[in-house]
């Protein structure tokens, strides 16, 4: 973690850049608390007047920042509670493009990969042929022992970008302590637990070795799929820096009319790309995260390809069960169900009305029944969802808001290539497959097993939990019996700590306003 000191400077600095490129215009002051409305004011006067657009002026102050608010950018575009609706429609737009580096330092990252010469390696390597922030891409070639040559994507990690994510992660981490600490609302909205996927996501991303486990993961459970597919790995060319695939000959998804013009289904390949999403995360509990058209292909089979596995999904069996059963009550109209699944999953709190939340779970259902197919969003289902479950204080599920954003994307990508695709027809036969597998008597009878084998694993470790027992119980009693005390060191260190804290915030904020009304005087 980074000190306090730099944190500050480089929350500062994007403070500066924010207001620089006219993205506090987005803000409404008087919706902001007391202490942040007049910074406000003050950050427009450094303002540049020919900023654009708000969306323009977003994306531009991001990727002056650099790579991590990019990825952060995109992170909270999931997050319109946090950001509100305007700005994280902004943030759907933001394209993860930045300059390439040198091609001399993209075959240096590969020779000490790899230890040995990209020479050595590959047949021939490109130029870059795309570069986002976390690396770029190149298409080489591989001689096979056999003497023929096959075409490889190969991907090279960005340098230094390591330690740039970690200095800005630290101080988003101690921008998100501070939004807990002030707003009741922050806490709710688990800020730091935001910055903890944020920095999971980018940690696995920036070692290609998971890239390529995530890869090889979904070939695995996928290989049995007819409409479905990932690109293979190449071991033998991977490490934590380097990842070398199968290259992939096909059509991008986004690519209407040369999907036309190769004879290609559009409205299948649409129902195939929601039926595989849904598949992934009820089936497999792991799915591809970022499933934009840029890094989804047609092959000449008509099979979907996936590219750019960096961005991963994971969600555990009481999440898949509470997503079947939300899906599978609203297509069934058990708004009943419905509110109850939330309960048993203890994302709403007891104390609350089961009735009570299923009657605000019928005013987002019933809607939907008087429209037409192509006139119902899963994706804005979701949202609305969510909003409601706030009302009921749900906490936030990251795991849910990845899922949610993946819905969003798949759902656009599919209505693009069917504008009247009926998104409930296409979910029911993989939802219902589902519930029948997994809470019909197969699925009992497999809980049953499981329970039982956990009942059989808790007896045999009893001794030894007993015995674990005694001897803290033993500690306890030492060490409370004449009144549970903190040392004098560990009282003033406390002391020193939460003095540091708000003296570096106070500080901050002073010498903010101090650059603004410099830049005003002069």
């Amino acid at each position: 973690m980074g000190t306090a000191l730099g944190d500050g400077l480089r929350l500062m600095r994007a403070g500066y850049v924010f207001a620089r490129e006219g993205v506090v215009t987005r803000f409404d002051p008087a919706g902001m608390p007391p202490g942040l409305a007049p910074l406000l004011r003050l950050a427009r006067l450094i303002e540049r007047r020919d900023a654009g657009p708000g969306s323009v002026r977003l994306s531009a102050a991001l990727t002056r920042l650099g790579p991590s608010y990019v990825k952060l950018g995109q992170f909270l575009a999931t997050r319109p509670d946090v950001v509100g609706p305007v700005l994280a429609k902004d943030l759907e737009n933001l394209q993860d493009r930045m300059g390439p580096f040198p091609q001399a330092v993209a075959e240096a990252t590969i020779a000490h990969t790899l230890e040995r010469p990209a020479s050595l390696a590959y047949a021939s390597l490109s130029a870059p042929i795309a570069a986002a922030s976390i690396a770029q891409v190149h298409k080489g070639e591989v001689l096979d022992v056999d003497g023929t040559r096959r075409a490889v994507a190969v991907k090279v990690l960005r340098p230094d970008v390591a330690q740039r994510f970690r200095a800005d992660l630290s101080s988003f981490y101690r921008a998100a302590r501070l939004g807990e600490r002030m707003s009741p609302e922050g806490r709710r909205l688990r800020l730091v637990a935001i910055v903890d996927t944020l920095a999971r996501s980018a940690t696995m991303e920036m070692d290609l070795r998971l890239e390529a486990a995530a890869l090889s993961e979904l070939a695995q459970n996928t290989a049995e799929e007819a409409d479905f597919r990932v690109p293979a790995v190449d071991w033998d060319r991977t490490g934590r820096e380097v990842l070398t695939t199968e290259w992939i000959d096909g059509i991008k998804l986004n690519d209407l009319d040369g999907l036309r013009a190769a004879g290609h289904d559009l409205p299948k390949l649409g129902a195939a790309l929601m039926q595989s999403f849904l598949r992934h995360a009820l089936r497999d509990g792991f799915f591809h995260a970022d499933m934009h058209p840029g890094n989804l292909f047609v092959d000449g089979e008509g099979r979907l390809v996936a590219v750019d596995c960096g961005i991963m999904g994971r969600i555990g069996a009481k999440e898949r069960r509470f997503l079947a059963e939300i899906l599978f009550g609203f297509i069934t109209r058990n708004w009943r169900r419905v509110a109850e699944v939330h309960f048993e999953a203890g994302y709403v709190p007891s104390h609350h009305s089961v009735d009570d939340f299923a009657q605000a779970i019928r005013a987002i259902g019933e809607p939907i029944h008087s429209r037409r197919a192509d006139q119902i969003s899963m994706a804005k289902l979701l949202t609305l969802l969510f909003e409601v479950t706030s009302l009921f204080d749900m906490k936030t599920r990251p795991e849910l808001l990845l899922l949610q954003k993946t819905m969003v994307v798949v759902e656009g990508v599919a209505r693009s290539l069917d504008p009247h695709l009926d998104m409930w027809k296409t979910s029911e036969p993989v939802v219902r497959v589902w519930i029948e597998r997994n809470l019909g008597p197969a699925g009992r009878i497999e809980d049953a097993a499981s329970g039982f084998g956990a009942m059989a694993r808790g007896f045999a470790s009893l001794p030894a939990l007993i015995e674990h027992g005694q001897a803290i119980a033993a500690q306890l009693d030492a060490a409370t019996r004449d009144g549970l005390a903190l040392s004098p060191d560990t009282v003033e260190a406390i002391g020193r700590a939460e003095g540091r804290g708000n003296r570096w915030v106070t500080i901050a904020l002073w010498v903010i306003a101090g650059l603004l009304a410099a830049h005003f005087v002069f």
